[in-house]
């Protein structure tokens, strides 16, 4: 029995749908924001970023819901959305005013860090159209009841947005769970998005609000403390020495008071910017608790990102196994690959997260073909094109 009861696939139009804000990512490579001459443009957002890793590594039809400003750099936007893959059919077009006074596009600007020195973002999001968003402007009976979906996923990032973003998810979870959709939410925790909403304490009453209505949660250990309240017992406040074992403890707690179907959570140990140690955990009440392979010493080439694709690996996994253990392992996997290439989400064909899931090693790999043909896996969906297609996406500030 799978842990998860999933609506038919034959009746929606989608496999998961995503709620959240969708930037563009300006990258200075190995320069810095601050000395850098040019940039390479992604687009991303952390709840855009599932869907798109669920879209373009594991074959499913994914769509996003979002609004952006109607002018030249949303049009660039669609333009990366439309390589991605992601159906931007559900996407709102707001006029532009010509100044961006009272509408505008995010952008992000996020580069590596290496070593000693940590990466680093500047976001600049203020008055974009998708924190303008409020409740009723999005038919969500239309999206879950007469399209149908099987799964939704948003997020702390675009609840953090804005004083109407919060009202916009509940409408969303309420519609979604009416018609048998499966809700999961990354908590997501970012300090400057809510510090000109009430800070910490704003941040755990709308995100402990928002839990009552969802199925999977997802967050790392700083998230589930700072949005939800809960401590990791026996760690340092610095988050460093993480054990599994600490975290047990924490999600027994979390999942008696709100009942979640599924807990999940990546392992991130930071030894640099470029090494960390990578693992993860996830917890049901079929199967209790189940660890994924743990990474030691993980080379990391960017981080930004990494989270997402464990989430669209997890996810992936529970709509095609319904096995939590196999679930967990697509989300690890995925993650550490995604931290391999540049922007916010992975290069990796659904083969090269099967074979690192598999325990594969890092000899070069020959293709006959010089690529690695579409085909379709065990679950009757396609998989994805050429290996490393797909191109990167933005950040999640």
């Amino acid at each position: 029995m799978p842990v998860l009861d999933l609506r038919p696939r034959e009746e929606c139009a989608f496999d998961q749908v995503s709620l959240g804000e969708v930037m563009l990512r300006l990258d200075p490579g190995d320069m810095r924001v601050k000395t850098a001459r040019e940039f390479r443009a992604w687009e991303g957002g952390g709840e855009y970023n599932v869907a798109r890793g669920l879209r373009r590594c594991f074959g499913l039809r994914t769509a996003v819901v979002t609004a952006l400003a109607d002018n030249a750099v949303g049009r660039l936007i669609e333009d990366l959305m439309l390589q991605g893959g992601v159906d931007i059919s559900l996407v709102s077009w707001v006029p532009y005013d010509g100044l961006g006074r009272t509408v505008r596009n995010g952008l992000n600007f996020t580069e590596r860090g290496f070593g000693i020195r940590g990466a680093q973002g500047v976001s600049d999001r203020g008055h974009t159209a998708a924190s303008q968003l409020k409740p009723g402007d999005v038919d969500w009976e239309n999206i879950f009841g007469t399209l149908g979906a099987r799964w939704f996923h948003t997020g702390g990032i675009y609840a953090g947005l804005s004083p109407t973003t919060p009202e916009v998810i509940q409408e969303a979870m309420t519609a979604a769970r009416r018609h048998g959709a499966i809700v999961s939410y990354d908590l997501n925790y970012r300090p400057s998005l809510w510090k000109s909403y009430g800070g910490q304490q704003r941040a755990q009453e709308v995100n402990r609000s928002l839990a009552e209505h969802v199925d999977v949660m997802i967050g790392n250990e700083e998230d589930f403390t700072a949005c939800l309240g809960f401590q990791v017992p026996n760690t340092r406040e610095d988050l460093t020495g993480l054990e599994a074992a600490n975290f047990k403890a924490m999600i027994s707690q979390v999942t008696a008071e709100f009942g979640f179907s599924v807990v999940a959570t990546t392992l991130r140990g930071v030894i640099s910017a470029s090494v960390n140690d990578w693992g993860a955990i996830a917890w049901s009440a079929r199967d209790g608790f189940v660890e994924a392979r743990h990474r030691p010493a993980l080379e990391i080439y960017d981080r930004v990102g990494g989270g997402d694709s464990f989430a669209s690996g997890l996810i992936y996994g529970l709509m095609t196994t319904g096995d939590l253990q196999e679930a967990v392992e697509y989300g690890a996997a995925h993650g550490a690959l995604a931290m391999t290439t540049p922007g916010d989400t992975s290069m990796a064909s659904l083969a090269e997260v099967r074979a690192l899931v598999a325990g594969a090693g890092t000899r070069v790999q020959r293709l006959s073909s010089g690529c690695q043909r579409s085909g379709r896996d065990k679950t009757g969906h396609r998989s994805s094109g050429p290996a490393g297609a797909g191109g990167g996406t933005g950040p999640r500030l």
